[in-house]
C-alpha cells in the first residue's frame, strides 16, 4: 500500500511540473527577449511577459498615468548588462535589475530598480531605485496589440524601444 501511495505521489509530481512547463509557454502573455550587442563586443538583455491590447484603452486607462507600472506582465520585466551602461546620460554598472516605467501622455521615466525576484506588479519602492531615467515619446502612425520591448542599433550603442497601443517610448543604451 505505501508502495502504491509512492508511486501516485510521484506520478502526480511529475504531472503537475509537466503542466507548469506547458502553463508558461501557453501564457496570455508570453515571455519576450530582446538584446543589443554593444560594439565592445558586450550586450544588454531584456527579459519580459508580452499582454495583449484586446481592445481595451491602455494608456490612461488600464495604465494610469503618473504611476510606476510593470513594464510587462507576469514575472517582473528583467534587464541585465554584462558591463558598466550609459542609459540616457545616466550611469547603471553592469548587473541584473528590474525595469518599471511611469508612463505619462507626453513624456516617461524608465525606472531601474536594484532589487530583483519580484513578481507581477510589485514595485518595491523609491528606496530600492538605481535611477530613474526621461524617455522620449511618440505616437505611433498605426496600434501596435502585442506590447513589445525592443532595441534598435544606434551608433555604437543602441535604442531601448518600449511600444504598445500607440504610444513608444524610447532611450539611449551605451557601454560607458
Amino acid at each position: 500500500m505505501l508502495k502504491q501511495l509512492c508511486t501516485l505521489l510521484c506520478c502526480l509530481a511529475i504531472a503537475s511540473l509537466s503542466a507548469c512547463a506547458q502553463d508558461k509557454a501557453s501564457r496570455p502573455s508570453p515571455a519576450e527577449k530582446a538584446d543589443c550587442q554593444l560594439a565592445s563586443g558586450k550586450s544588454v538583455k531584456v527579459d519580459y511577459s508580452s499582454p495583449r491590447m484586446k481592445g481595451r484603452k491602455i494608456f490612461g486607462s488600464l495604465v494610469p498615468y503618473g504611476q510606476v507600472w510593470r513594464a510587462g506582465a507576469n514575472e517582473a520585466t528583467t534587464f541585465v548588462a554584462d558591463t558598466d551602461l550609459n542609459v540616457g546620460g545616466t550611469t547603471v554598472p553592469a548587473g541584473s535589475y528590474t525595469i518599471f516605467a511611469v508612463p505619462n501622455a507626453d513624456k516617461w521615466q524608465l525606472v531601474i530598480s536594484k532589487k530583483t525576484g519580484e513578481w507581477g506588479t510589485a514595485y518595491p519602492g523609491p528606496s530600492e531605485d538605481l535611477a530613474r531615467i526621461d524617455m522620449k515619446v511618440s505616437k505611433l502612425s498605426s496600434p501596435i496589440e502585442n506590447f513589445t520591448i525592443s532595441f534598435d542599433h544606434a551608433g555604437s550603442g543602441c535604442t531601448l524601444n518600449i511600444a504598445w497601443e500607440n504610444t513608444q517610448a524610447s532611450v539611449t543604451v551605451s557601454a560607458k
